[in-house]
């Protein structure tokens, strides 16, 4: 299980970084001579603020949203840990561990889908 575990964190990371990068690519390739203006501040578009509208922006072909869905892909790496983590616990019927994972990643799915922002 430790073996399947650490190989979804490489495989994520390894996705993740691929996505971004990509990303990061589209974006230069589409706007890499603009000047950057760092007199005012300027935050995210509201395009980009939810998941449901960074992945809706990426398969459309959005850099700026591919680059977020790339940070949400590295986000939801370790979470899928503790959901696999869950899982063996399950499994194994260790009902004290079945209780703090389902807790902990409650909380991880709450504060990524219902959090600030």
């Amino acid at each position: 299980m430790e073996q399947i575990v650490g190989r979804i964190l490489q495989l994520g990371v390894l996705l993740a970084a691929v996505v971004v990068l990509v990303g990061a690519f589209l974006l230069v390739s589409q706007s890499g001579f603009t000047v950057a203006n760092f007199r005012t501040f300027a935050g995210e578009p509201s395009a980009l603020t939810s998941v449901g509208q960074i992945i809706r922006g990426a398969f459309t072909g959005e850099s700026r949203a591919i680059v977020q869905l790339g940070i949400l892909l590295l986000i939801a790496t370790p979470v899928t840990r503790v959901a696999i983590t869950l899982v063996a616990f399950v499994y194994h019927r260790d009902r004290f561990y079945i209780a703090v994972t389902a807790l902990v990643l409650a909380l991880l799915l709450y504060g990524l889908f219902f959090g600030p922002g």
